[in-house]
């Protein structure tokens, strides 16, 4: 009996295994090129551009900076990657995370683990860095809420919390080319590493 094809060919020339995934099959330029063509919100934000899980992880990573500003890079950069196993698997809205179930999470468990190994990080982050990154994470969707997708204050307080004034006074989303995404996603984990 064959089994279904489980891996995916990358432009790097890599095949990722997606049920075993192996470090050495990652590449950053793949996750970046990636993460910068999958939209968030399901495409459904205003702008010329889709808003990219790239732009988000950037925003993240920013806000965990300010949330942490003592942080070592180490854990900036699993902010950065917060979201890096979308770049196979996609973006899925947390709904339709919830129909699919726990497989869902298993095989996003599976290749944030690989994805950690190979760039220096622990499989698994400690509690508090990812309790940290995941408090960042929701101040991103709470911006993102309320400047793109249409939602007002009070509908974005009530799904994701009303944010601290200090973590989103002057952040602006900003829509640009996925090329011009991609280009900073790759130099931000450079300069992390």
């Amino acid at each position: 009996m064959t089994h279904p094809r489980a891996w995916q060919r990358m432009l790097s020339g890599r095949r990722l295994d997606l049920l075993d995934p192996s470090p050495l099959d990652i590449e950053i330029e793949d996750i970046a090129h990636g993460l910068s063509f999958v939209a968030r919100w399901n495409g459904q934000t205003v702008g010329d551009f889709a808003y990219s899980v790239a732009e988000h992880s950037l925003l993240v990573e920013q806000i965990y900076g300010l949330i942490q500003p003592k942080a070592p890079a180490k854990w900036r950069l699993a902010a950065l990657l917060h979201d890096a196993p979308e770049y196979v698997i996609g973006d899925m809205i947390s709904p339709v995370k919830a129909a699919v179930g726990p497989d869902y999470g298993v095989l996003d468990d599976r290749l944030a683990a690989a994805i950690h190994i190979r760039f220096g990080l622990p499989a698994v982050l400690p509690t508090m860095i990812k309790k940290q990154i995941k408090k960042a994470d929701i101040v991103s969707a709470w911006l993102e809420a309320t400047q793109i997708a249409g939602f007002t204050e009070s509908e974005a307080d009530k799904l994701f919390g009303k944010p601290v004034a200090s973590l989103v006074k002057g952040l602006e989303i900003r829509l640009r080319p996925p090329l011009d995404v991609r280009k900073e996603f790759t130099a931000r984990h450079a300069a992390l590493l």
